[in-house]
């Protein structure tokens, strides 16, 4: 195992995912049904099959696209959803 990648990773994800959605939404259903570890056992192993799909696709088309290129799309696709969702639009 590569130590910078999982480093890299590691704290890219969890900045990125910290305080977002799917917290509030473990935050509401732990509230709600009171069993925080059926909770969190469902959240992880959706995380996990999520970032398992991530992966493989990212493997696979990375042998094809241009890593540039997928960064500059993506920020660009970031900010247009942010300027439509700003002026109501999306």
């Amino acid at each position: 195992m590569d130590f910078k990648v999982f480093t890299a990773a590691f704290a890219a994800i969890l900045l990125a995912e910290l305080a977002d959605k799917t917290q509030l939404i473990g935050l509401s259903l732990s509230a709600k049904s009171g069993r925080p570890f059926s909770v969190w056992a469902g959240s992880v192993a959706a995380y996990m099959v999520v970032t398992l799909v991530t992966v493989i696709a990212g493997t696979m088309l990375g042998k094809y696209l241009n890593p540039y290129l997928v960064r500059y799309t993506g920020a660009i696709l970031f900010v247009l959803i942010g300027v439509l969702m700003f002026l109501g639009k999306i």
